[in-house]
């Protein structure tokens, strides 16, 4: 068995129609899907994708109003590093995201930025035989598009037991001095270590929750079984009705995940308007009425949209 990769990837923001904004607005992703926490319906479940919300791309923000800003430390994810498809790609969102008044870093082949939260991003050229995840937007060229999930860069409170569990248990290879990949033979994710910064963390408004990797349907109790041997505690496999997961903390401090590769976002709605209702899977519907009133009003999609979709 081996990982698939990067399936989404949760982050805490305090003001979703700021994030609606700047995720679908600015950086050009779909909204895939609109819904609840589910352990905690009260507050908004929101996952931006591409056009398919295809596993490999999905980021995705539970919105807790007004939370407090909040600080990457050691035992978290201090930047997500996307893939685009050429230098001309990376000087296009440069000027894109400078011209949105938003700061910028990096070399010619890659490019830093921060989203209005703090929560650190990195564009950079990806070559390899990966399939495109693409969004499609009103404003962002197709082939200047965000292709998804390269990466990320991660504190390890713990790092030879970090790198113990990504080999040992759930199958990563090295590929470089602190950097581990993983891939099923459909499309690669790799987790790097960085050295610890000299503050705590605080989890908040822009900061990464956790980490999902992406499993085949038919594998995930054998996962949750193997990461359980392991001496782990994983939860046993829980169906939140877009995908089945599994969650269990790593030994330097990150939240991960394994989330099944189906049965997928348009289980419940439409290809072609995905993201622009609410959706509550079928557990949760019974209290639509109780939570849709006191959810965070929110931008509307569409006006980002495409005309030929």
């Amino acid at each position: 068995m081996r990982l698939e990769g990067i399936h989404h990837i949760s982050c805490i923001t305090g003001d979703a129609p700021r994030n609606v904004e700047f995720y679908v607005g600015l950086l050009g992703m779909r909204m895939v899907k609109k819904t609840v926490n589910q352990d905690d319906p009260s507050v908004y479940h929101l996952f931006y994708g591409d056009e398919q919300g295809s596993p490999g791309f999905d980021l995705t923000f539970f919105e807790y109003p007004g939370a407090s800003p909040g600080l990457a430390g050691p035992g978290m994810i201090h930047r997500i590093v996307w893939r685009v498809r050429s230098i001309d790609s990376i000087s296009w969102w440069r000027e894109r995201l400078e011209g949105a008044g938003v700061e910028t870093g990096g070399g010619d082949d890659s490019l830093l930025f921060s989203d209005p939260e703090g929560l650190n991003h990195e564009l950079a050229v990806y070559e390899g035989p990966d399939p495109d995840l693409v969004p499609l937007h009103s404003e962002v060229p197709p082939e200047h598009a965000i292709r998804g999930f390269d990466s990320v860069r991660a504190w390890s409170a713990n790092g030879p037991a970090t790198a113990s569990v990504l080999v040992d248990v759930l199958g990563f290879e090295q590929s470089g001095p602190e950097s581990w990949t993983t891939t099923d033979g459909g499309r690669t994710g790799t987790y790097h270590l960085d050295q610890p910064p000299g503050h705590y963390g605080k989890p908040g408004a822009g900061t990464v929750h956790h980490i999902a990797w992406a499993t085949r349907l038919d594998q995930q109790e054998a996962w949750q079984e193997r990461v359980t041997a392991s001496g782990l505690f994983a939860t046993p496999v829980i169906d939140r009705f877009y995908f089945e997961a599994v969650y269990f903390r790593e030994p330097g401090g990150v939240l991960f995940e394994l989330a099944t590769m189906g049965p997928g976002f348009a289980t419940d709605e439409e290809p072609g308007s995905l993201g622009e209702k609410l959706a509550l899977p079928p557990d949760f519907e019974a209290i639509r009425d109780r939570v849709e009133p006191h959810l965070t009003p929110l931008p509307d999609i569409r006006q980002w949209r495409p005309a030929t979709t």
